[in-house]
């Protein structure tokens, strides 16, 4: 498992960037999903339930960005998938440069080797596991083609009138850890009902990655997405 230093790339053609690479990737039939979400949500726990139950069907890779250590990283690659831990030197999120040059290295090359072309494997699904807050990766496009974030019940449900942002920008919401709901204050209802008010279009998703509740939900989500990324249609 490779560890990878990235520093912000420094430029005010981020979304260009991005939708360079989102076409790039999907000329290559490649969907890759930036997962988004606050520290200790659940994300590592939840990514691990996707992987194991999709990793028999497709070929799967993930880059997990942190500030600083690669427990994450370590944790997903002995599910038997690709890996790549990316450093971002301090600064709270990922943006398009950056996520290129991640995936340079996950395709086995030195980010200052290929900078216009990406020699990747047959990957079918990529997963960027974000820097963990609610804010910043809400601001800087990945080029992904799905935004999937997460909350997790002992959050609160409160978040989207905190976070108006991440929320209005993601097309899927994971409401994770619904095994703790009888011991929490956590109004579903009203969650949902502002949720949808910042952003009508994205798709709700209760699950418990320990229990398995509503994990089938959410993979066959994921499977159609890329199924449709992959058909052209996206």
């Amino acid at each position: 498992m490779r560890v990878i230093e990235l520093n912000a790339s420094v430029t005010d053609s981020n979304d260009r960037e991005a939708e360079a690479l989102r076409k790039e990737l999907h000329e290559k039939g490649l969907l890759l999903v930036n997962l988004m979400s606050s520290p200790g949500s659940g994300k590592t726990t939840l990514l691990s339930a996707l992987i194991s139950d999709l990793r028999q069907e497709l070929k799967i890779a993930v880059l997990e960005a942190d500030i600083d250590s690669d427990v994450d990283a370590i944790a997903v690659e002995r599910l038997g998938v690709d890996a790549i831990q990316a450093h971002t030197d301090g600064m709270c999120h990922m943006d398009a440069g950056m996520t290129r040059r991640a995936l340079l290295s996950l395709g086995a090359q030195e980010a200052q080797d290929s900078p216009d072309s990406l020699d990747l494997p047959d990957y079918d699904l990529v997963f960027l596991e974000n820097v963990g807050n609610l804010i910043c990766p809400a601001e800087f496009d990945t080029g992904a083609a799905v935004k999937m974030m997460i909350l997790s019940i002992p959050e609160g449900d409160d978040k989207p009138l905190k976070y108006p942002l991440m929320f209005s920008q993601s097309d899927i919401l994971v409401i994770t850890k619904m095994d703790t709901k009888d011991y929490f204050d956590f109004d579903m209802e009203a969650c949902v009902r502002e949720v949808k008010r910042l952003n009508p279009d994205i798709r709700i998703f209760p699950v418990s990655a320990k229990s398995g509740e509503g994990m089938k939900e959410l993979e066959a989500e994921v499977r159609e997405r890329m199924a449709v990324w992959k058909s052209g249609r996206a």
